[in-house]
């Protein structure tokens, strides 16, 4: 179990069409993350929101990528944040805001352990696939484009954030959850080497045995596994709060399992949750629950 921990609350929703995701941080905080946390005997600092513009300050740009150049500066400070994080020997819990800031929680975490000359894993949990390029997005919303990104697929400013590219090799990315995936992406799906579960696997085989083999792919000589999670992953019926719900997800103790099995593997270098929207959740339900993962994912269990 990590000792230390930092929540960094990054507001943005400029990398969605439907607004709301910004108050992810603030609905997160009012789940109570700090105070379980501390009931946990961990250590906790919570350095606040870092800055982040609003869409009504300029026009979005290329429709291809909207924001482009607004989620890149907003990912590149994230990055600093969190490669400043791991060297002080805290764990980096990063709450959304969209989806597009896993690239700068992905490019500290990334360029922390490049330094070291060490390898790391990537767990994604999402109803969607987010492989999409400028060239293959169908709305231009990056929310959709952060894992291409972080594998090296897309635009520069975010391919590029760090250092070489990519951020994570794609044999160690697993993707579990997935449901809703554009037809474009899945050619770069199978380009990229990406692993894939989608809910068919989960259906026929489970999640703990899902999990144990994504957690194989990741920790294949790697030296730490980063966790992402966006709050679709679980079915709209235990998180309708979210940026974009799709039916079908997996059940409240099956999203338990996959993190406490993420904690169980001892291996945790970074936690991510994405895509809280209190503007159409219910008595802040998705909030809650995601507060009740990010402390199974620091290994806390029912007995």
């Amino acid at each position: 179990m990590p000792q230390k921990v930092r929540i960094i609350g990054v507001p943005m929703d400029l990398g969605a069409s439907r607004r709301g995701v910004d108050m992810g941080p603030s609905a997160l905080r009012v789940g109570g993350l700090a105070t379980h946390i501390k009931q946990m005997g961990l250590h906790l600092e919570d350095i606040g929101n870092i800055p982040v513009k609003q869409p009504e300050e300029q026009h979005y740009g290329e429709k291809k990528a909207k924001y482009l150049n607004e989620i890149a500066e907003t990912c590149q400070g994230l990055a600093d944040i969190v490669e400043k994080s791991l060297e002080e020997g805290m764990i980096p819990i990063v709450m959304g805001g969209d989806h597009s800031i896993a690239v700068g929680t992905m490019g500290g975490v990334s360029r922390y352990f490049q330094k070291k000359e060490k390898r790391i894993g990537l767990v994604w949990l999402d109803a969607h696939a987010d492989m999409n390029t400028p060239d293959t997005s169908p709305s231009g919303n990056i929310h959709g484009m952060p894992l291409a990104s972080i594998v090296g697929f897309g635009a520069p400013e975010l391919t590029d954030l760090v250092g070489p590219k990519p951020m994570v090799n794609p044999r160690n990315v697993c993707l579990v959850g997935a449901r809703d995936i554009d037809s474009k992406e899945k050619r770069i799906i199978k380009e990229s080497g990406v692993h894939v579960f989608t809910m068919r696997d989960l259906d026929e085989r489970g999640m703990r045995e899902v999990m144990a083999e994504a957690l194989r792919f990741a920790n294949d000589d790697t030296d730490g596994v980063a966790v992402s999670l966006d709050l679709d992953f679980v079915d709209p019926s235990d998180a309708p709060g979210v940026g974009t719900p799709v039916r079908g997800g997996v059940t409240y103790r099956e999203a338990h399992l996959a993190m406490e099995m993420l904690a169980d593997s001892k291996g945790v270098v970074s936690l991510e949750v994405v895509e809280v929207n209190p503007v159409i959740d219910h008595h802040n339900q998705t909030a809650v629950l995601g507060v009740e993962l990010l402390l199974s994912g620091l290994g806390k269990k029912i007995l």
